[in-house]
């Protein structure tokens, strides 16, 4: 019963915190992040992180994920792919000089510094998404493009990762063709599935005379391509964004959506934003104070810099591509795994993992409220 008294927990403070957010003029979901750090064992340490907790995250994630599939306009995204590609790659370009420089600086070696480069090119839109939702801009020509290039990051990032541990020494036995061979095959699979087999998928076994077939079919369309992502060594959350699309071009698309997301914003996601916060911990870090103020400032300048940059390259105008560069600047729970990766391959040094954490929320932090900024002034700017 300690699990169930967590969810109380965490359900009540998220809603609380997430109105509190509103109140002062903030996205809800910049309530719901700072929550879990208070909450966590960086403060009052009610909430610990175990295996069901982390579970119920990654489900919310899923969730949050597969709910912004189903919203996305495909025609929009078709149009702007071309700018996706190219704040992916400015996204890349930038962060990943200004992490080297940084390692370097700092007295890093050459791997420590590549590896180190290479944290700081992840992007997670899981946040983004949820901001762009609350602002109704999740199909606008911006939040179109922020989706679009958040996958293609993914996918690079994911790559340049295999390619560091390879040259590094990390991981001796990864084979960077057979890496891209299977991202091929995991977009292709995908296509090829939404087309042909989730629309008959729907309309055959959404008969069934059970209750809510429709649904059940959605959730297990949107695990199943989670774990064929993961399967094939892509992040969940891209299966599950893929599932949304797929699913979102049937006729049972406002169904699912409207059934959806009462399940998900209720239970799963909350546990989800609390999740980060919990990662936290502020022991030992007034040592290292000056490189922490440091990766976290270098991590959202190049970051917002570069796509800002791929964006102005492809025809946005300043601040709409200011909107898009502020988008892409959390890093959440992909540069997570990538510290992780690092640390137990000895690429990076473990008296700079809590520093990199705090710097990993830092960033998915101050996204919110700068997305929102970005959006503002570009409205005001539009009228």
């Amino acid at each position: 019963m300690d699990f169930i008294f967590t969810l109380v927990i965490i359900i009540l403070a998220t809603k609380i915190a997430g109105h509190i957010s509103v109140k002062f003029g903030q996205p809800a979901v910049l309530g719901k992040l700072i929550i879990g750090i208070v909450l966590g064992p960086a403060l009052l340490g009610w909430v610990q992180s175990d295996e069901l907790l982390t579970t119920f995250a990654n489900i919310g994630v899923l969730l949050l994920m597969f709910i912004a599939g189903l919203e996305t306009d495909l025609e929009q995204m078709k149009k702007t792919w071309k700018s996706a590609l190219a704040v992916a790659i400015g996204g890349i370009i930038l962060p990943f000089i200004g992490g080297y420089s940084v390692g370097m600086a700092f007295g890093f070696s050459s791997n420590h510094s590549l590896f180190f480069a290479t944290l700081f090119c992840a992007t997670s839109v899981s946040i983004s998404v949820q901001v762009l939702k609350e602002l109704d801009q999740l199909n606008s020509r911006e939040g179109a493009t922020i989706l679009g290039a958040a996958v293609i990051d993914d996918v690079l990032v994911v790559i340049l990762l295999a390619f560091m541990m390879s040259f590094t020494g990390g991981d001796e036995g990864s084979s960077i063709g057979m890496l891209v061979l299977n991202k091929a095959i995991f977009f292709v699979v995908i296509v090829l599935a939404s087309i042909f087999i989730v629309p008959r998928l729907m309309k055959w076994l959404g008969k069934l005379k059970v209750t809510e077939p429709v649904i059940s079919l959605a959730i297990v369309i949107c695990f199943g391509f989670a774990y064929f992502a993961e399967y094939m060594h892509m992040a969940g959350i891209i299966g599950a964004f893929a599932a949304g699309i797929a699913v979102g071009q049937t006729p049972f698309r406002k169904t699912i959506e409207h059934k959806i997301e009462p399940i998900a914003y209720t239970l799963f996601v909350p546990v989800f934003f609390v999740s980060i916060g919990l990662d936290v911990s502020f022991e030992g870090i007034s040592e290292q104070i000056g490189f922490l103020i440091i990766i976290t400032i270098m991590a959202i300048v190049t970051k917002l810099t570069g796509c800002w940059l791929g964006a102005r390259l492809t025809g946005f105008k300043s601040k709409p591509a200011l909107v898009i560069g502020a988008g892409m600047v959390s890093r959440g729970e992909v540069a997570l795994i990538i510290a992780a990766t690092g640390l137990s391959s000895q690429l990076l040094h473990p008296e700079y993992f809590t520093s990199i954490v705090i710097m990993v929320i830092v960033t998915t932090i101050v996204t919110p409220p700068l997305l929102k900024l970005m959006f503002m002034r570009n409205a005001k700017e539009s009228v």
